[in-house]
């Protein structure tokens, strides 16, 4: 019987904190990896202001994000990474490969395919406590500066990165008003006792596009079902996230794509697992594991 061909040992989509790991564990076990990504590595390390839970001495995101760059460039010198610069559409498992379909329509096959894609922001109209035009879109918190927020600024959801925000501009006084629905309740208790930070407990809120010259007015109905409108300078999204899976992932009841679901030759890393995982240390942590047990797989076929 012939081996199975295939283009590369392990195809790993997104270059994140996952995604790197697991190319730099297959560098480190003769393995050769194809890195497929449609933006920047380290996209959403850009983001993050402040790092504190990540072993390194590390002190911002980007500066982390710059450190996996350097990574997949030195791989890539000695042979054994090619980063893509495309989108994935779709991901297939085989029983003697695993296959990535791109949106610039090329197919990319490998032993098996890492999937690292990490999660994506949540819109006001992706979750049932907001009611809002369809033209609303505001500004993600994380993209905020101080200097931004101008007049009395509201904050759509208490969703972690809050507290990351506030870390990192921790010279600021602003007063920030946050719409909290229910199911953000446990997420603030690290920011509960912060004197910039004054919840508004919510159950559903609707927000009224501005007349010319006017400001965003937001009518708020509180946890008791009573009703209250403000007018509002700035809203900003803090919303949190929802996962970025790939048609041919499955998914669980909450969207996540838990690697126990998967085809054998499909292994998922990163933030995509679980709402549980969203962390960078964890991140690298299985993207490096998802690498290590490929190889230890014998009952997945070599080329």
């Amino acid at each position: 019987m012939n081996a199975p061909s295939y283009d590369t040992d392990l195809l790993v989509v997104g270059a994140g904190p996952a995604g790197v790991a697991a190319a730099v564990m297959a560098a480190s076990l003769d393995m050769r990896s194809t890195v497929v990504e449609a933006e920047r590595v380290g996209e959403k390390l850009h983001r993050i202001d402040a790092l504190e839970n990540v072993p390194g001495a590390w002190s911002a995101g980007p500066q982390l994000a710059d450190a996996l760059s350097q990574d997949l460039a030195r791989l890539q010198q000695v042979g054994r990474c090619t980063v893509v610069k495309a989108r994935c559409t779709a991901v297939a498992g085989h029983k003697d490969h695993a296959e990535l379909e791109l949106n610039d329509g090329r197919k990319l096959t490998g032993r098996a395919v890492i999937i690292a894609t990490g999660v994506t922001e949540l819109l006001p109209a992706d979750v049932s406590w907001i009611s809002a035009p369809n033209e609303f879109s505001p500004a993600p918190l994380w993209r905020s500066t101080p200097g931004s927020l101008a007049g009395r600024t509201y904050v759509l959801g208490g969703d972690r990165p809050l507290g990351t925000w506030l870390r990192a501009h921790f010279e600021i006084h602003k007063q920030l008003y946050v719409l909290c629905p229910p199911s953000d309740d446990y997420k603030t208790a690290e920011i509960v006792h912060d004197e910039r930070v004054h919840l508004v407990p919510v159950s559903h809120i609707a927000i009224e596009t501005p007349s010319y010259g006017s400001a965003w007015t937001v009518r708020v109905k509180d946890r008791r079902g009573a009703e209250k409108a403000y007018s509002i300078d700035t809203l900003v999204n803090n919303l949190g996230t929802k996962p970025a899976a790939i048609p041919g992932t499955h998914q669980d009841q909450d969207g996540y794509c838990p690697p126990h679901l998967q085809h054998p030759r499909v292994l998922t890393a990163g933030d995509i697992r679980s709402g549980r995982f969203q962390r960078i240390i964890t991140s690298q942590g299985s993207g490096a594991e998802a690498a290590l047990s490929l190889y230890y797989d014998r009952a997945l076929p070599r080329s």
